[in-house]
Order: C-alpha cells, then structure tokens, then sequence
C-alpha cells in the first residue's frame, strides 16, 4: 500500500496545461503569424502587436472549448481535450490568416467565439471567458435579458462568475419572476473569492429567490459548501421533489454535509444523475450517501470518485447501489474499498444488466475483490462499452477471469488496466479475449511489468480493428528492439500508438529520477509541438 501512495500522484493528467505550456503555445502562433510561409504569402502577415493579440484569442477560445469538453470526460484523463483544443487552436489560427492583417478588414475589431456550439434559445449562460467579479451594476447590465418580458429561458447557467451581496439582492426578483418556468440551474463556482459570510449570504438569497421551482437539474458544484452551505440552500433543496440530476462536486461536503443533503431533499424517486466527486465524505458520509442512493430507484449514472470512502463505507454504498438496477454509468474511482468492500460491490453489480460505463480505478482491490467483479459484470453487464481497474494490485492471477469477462462483452470500446502487475502473462491472455472485437478503440496496459513479447502481442491485436483509436503500454519494461518492433507494426498509423518513453528494459523503478509537472506539462509538449494549420 505504501509503494502506492508514493506512486500514484505522478501519474500524468494531461489537462490542464500549465500556464506555461499556454504562454508557449501563444508564442508558437504568434510566430506563425508573422513568418514568411506559404499562408502569409497568399493572405499577408500581421506585425507583431496584431499577430500576439490574435494568438491569445485563439488561445482563448480553444481552451474554454477543450475545458467543457474536459469537465464533461467521466474519465477526467484529458485525452479528448486535448486533442479538441490542438483542432481549435489550427482551426482558429487559419480563420486569423485568411482574413489577413487589419489594414484588409472592413473593422479592426476580432471577435473569438467562446462557443462553438450555439446554444438554443432556452438557454442564458454568463459562464463564458475569464471568470470575474459580479456587483450590483455589473448583475443589472449582465441579466436584462432574463427581465425581458415573455422571454423563453428554462436553462440559467451563473457560473464562472462570483456574485456578491449587491449583485445577489439584484437577481433575487429576476430569479423569482423566473421560478415557474426554470427547469435546469447551475450554479456551480458562483462564489469564488467571496467571504465565508458574505458567501453564505448569497447562496440564501439564490436559494429564497429559487425556493418552490420545479427543476429537473441543479448544479451547486465548486462552492465549497460544507454543511454550512448546505444548509444555506435550504429552502431550495427542500422544495425539490422532482429533481432528475444532482451535482455537488468538489463542494467540501463532509459527514455533517452530507447528512445534510440527505435530510434536506424530499425526494429522490425522479433522480437519474448523483455526482459526489472530490469531497471529504468519509465511511460515515458514505452512509448518508447511501441513504440517498437506496431512495433513488432509477439512478442511472453515479458518480462518488475520490471522497475519501474506506472498506466499511464502500459496503454500505454498495448494498444501496443493489436497487439501482437502471444503473448504465458507476464512477467510484480514488477510494479505499479494499478487498471487502470490491468483493461487496461486485454483489451489488449482479444486479445491474444495464451498466455500460464502470471506473474502479485506485480502489486497492487487489485479485481477490478483482475477480469478483469481472465475474458479475460477466454474468450482468451485457453491453459494457467502458472498463477501468487501473491501479488495483491486479496480477496474472485475475487475469483468466479478466479475460472470461472481456471476450463476452462485444460492445467493449475503452479498456484501461494501467497501473497493474499483469506481466506478458495477463497481457497476452487479455489479447486473446479481445482478438475479434470490433468496437474497440482504446487500450491502456501501461506500467504492467510487459516486456517486449507482451507489446508485440497487444500491438498486433489492435492494429488492424478497423475503428481503433490508441494504445499506451508506455511505462513498461520493453526493450528498445521491442520499442522498434511495435513501432514497425504502427508504421502506417503511428498516431494509434502512445508514446513510448518512460519504458526500462531492466525492469527498474525510475519513478523518482524525474520530478514532472502535476499537469503533464511534458507530454503535452509533445502533443502540441506539431501544431499545424490545416
């Protein structure tokens, strides 16, 4: 256990990129903007004071667009962001070309769109660019259009923005005159940088003003709740009963908050979404958790990651989750079930025939509890398309009952088992199970102790499926023959293929040798360098 928590946090996030790894990425277009190159030859090029200031919008709007993207990823890995941000940032920078330098526009001014994707006209959401302080005029000028009569709005979206008192008591009659038409509210991260009591004061006078709406969605998430804040949105939790997705996430909610939760809400009989992630619950948190869960019979997708629950809250959650029989999406990632608690889950997990989506990544489950689950999920899970058990202590032993379970499932598209000991032995079973499926786009077997025949099998299996996306078995002991073989099998698409760098021959543990950033910084160098326009 001890080598696992000294390992675990530097596993690499590739999103967000640091601020320098953006400042770099600025500067690279900049300088795309002002060289002599085929582009600025047809359209012209832009001095520098005009090519900086195009490249920071570019920037910009690529990140915000990759960032909703990121926060919407179950998996929160940060691959499919990334690569979004990469096609908005070549996307952008060829608009700012073709229109060329400003003496050729009918206006100097650039306008970047935050998001491209149009919103429809239900929708009111301030939450775009840089977040910023709201006051009293600010929130007069920012919500007219929410005063404007006969208006069709149903979906207020407030965050990004942190309201104070004066702006608060501003939206107060808005939100009030609203209340009968409002069905999704969000007001995550709405307080940021504010006061506890200043902050408190808002969330009652948005809760008073919301109290009584019948909403379908409410998002509270990134505002350091605690039971405090909670119990400040008290007249607008307790007036919900037909709530279909709840999100508190990264909220601070701990035993007594949660417990709060539990106490506040009515009902939870209409609840399909429950997002816990990132807070401080706890064994005994988890216990009003599951209070919620037991009375939420059509849940379908729960997300409880990193909330600090240990084996005997993990038994409890899991028997709740046996009611929970329309279950399709289950993320309990970065806890400390243990052997009892998977080997419970996997009771719990029989009963859901539905579920298409589990993340048990970083619960210490270790082989026992391992091949209880896959069991389950052999007997149950019909059309599982995602599986993550990614840092379990999982070795060869499971890997049969892995494999049982794997060669079933015909829809599996994303299998992620990095962080493992399942040695060319699991790997080469695994790749059995999965020679004819079809779906699959993404396999992940790295820092598995695979050597160079491990690889080579895994790189065969995958190179010829037809809708295949990536393979990562970096981290692992192949050799640099066996680096070069498996690239010669990438050969015609060598973009499938991860990077191959942290891989040691001799089996040793570098771990400690390099000192990376949290964010990845490095390799998202390296998906970036390249930046083309195309």
């Amino acid at each position: 256990m001890e080598l696992k928590s000294q390992y675990r946090p530097l596993s690499i996030k590739l999103w967000p990129p640091s601020q320098n790894t953006r400042h770099v990425l600025v500067e690279r277009m900049t300088n795309n903007l002002t060289a002599d190159t085929f582009f600025t030859q047809k359209y012209g090029s832009l001095d520098r004071e005009e090519a900086e200031a195009n490249a920071k919008g570019v920037e910009d709007a690529a990140y915000a667009t990759a960032n909703r993207q990121y926060q919407k990823e179950p998996d929160g890995d940060g691959v499919s962001a990334i690569q979004l941000y990469a096609k908005e940032c070549s996307k952008l920078l060829l608009e700012v070309i073709k229109r060329g330098p400003s003496s050729k526009m009918d206006t100097k001014e650039v306008v970047f769109p935050t998001n491209t994707t149009p919103l429809d006209e239900s929708t009111f959401d301030i939450s775009k660019g840089q977040r910023a302080f709201i006051e009293a005029d600010e929130a007069q000028e920012l919500l007219r259009p929410l005063k404007e009569p006969g208006n069709s709005f149903t979906k207020i979206c407030f965050s990004n923005r942190s309201f104070g008192i004066g702006a608060a008591q501003v939206t107060q009659p808005i939100l009030e005159s609203l209340k009968g038409q409002l069905k999704v509210v969000d007001l995550s991260d709405f307080i940021a940088g504010r006061s506890e009591a200043e902050a408190l004061n808002v969330m009652n006078i948005f809760s008073v003003a919301l109290a009584g709406s019948v909403l379908k969605s409410l998002n509270l998430s990134d505002n350091a709740l605690g039971e405090k804040g909670v119990r400040a949105f008290g007249a607008l939790l307790k007036s919900q009963n037909c709530l279909e997705e709840l999100y508190l996430m990264n909220d601070g909610i701990s035993e007594e908050a949660a417990l709060a939760v539990s106490e506040l809400i009515p009902s939870t009989e209409e609840l399909k979404v429950l997002h816990f992630h990132n807070n401080m619950t706890g064994d005994e948190g988890a216990v009003a958790i599951a209070k919620i869960v037991k009375r939420s019979p059509l849940l379908e997708d729960f997300r409880c990651s990193s909330t600090r629950i240990g084996a005997e809250g993990g038994i409890t959650l899991s028997d709740a989750l046996g009611n929970c029989t329309h279950l399709k999406k289950l993320d309990l990632r970065d806890n400390m079930f243990g052997v009892e608690g998977g080997v419970s889950l996997s009771k719990a997990l029989v009963n859901h025939p539905e579920i298409r989506e589990i993340y048990l990544s970083y619960l210490n489950l270790e082989d026992e509890s391992a091949i209880a689950i896959v069991n389950a999920l052999q007997e149950s899970a019909h059309h599982l398309e995602v599986l993550e058990m990614n840092g379990n202590d999982i070795t060869p032993e499971a890997a049969p009952a892995i494999a049982a379970c794997l060669a079933e499932k015909q829809l599996l598209t994303k299998l992620n088992l990095s962080e493992n000991e399942l040695k060319d032995e699991g790997a080469l079973q695994l790749c059995k199970a999965l020679e004819g499926h079809a779906h699959l786009k993404e396999i992940d077997l790295g820092s598995n102790q695979i050597t160079r025949a491990g690889a080579r099998r895994l790189a065969l299996t995958v190179v010829q499926k037809a809708d295949f996306k990536f393979l990562n078995i970096n981290g692992n002991c192949i050799s640099e023959e066996g680096i070069d073989e498996v690239m010669g099998i990438f050969k015609q698409c060598p973009h499938l293929l991860g990077p191959l760098d942290e891989n040691d021959p001799d089996g040793r543990d570098d771990d400690d040798d390099d000192d990376e950033e949290s964010d990845g910084g490095g390799e998202l160098e390296s998906r970036m360098k390249n930046l083309e326009v195309s």
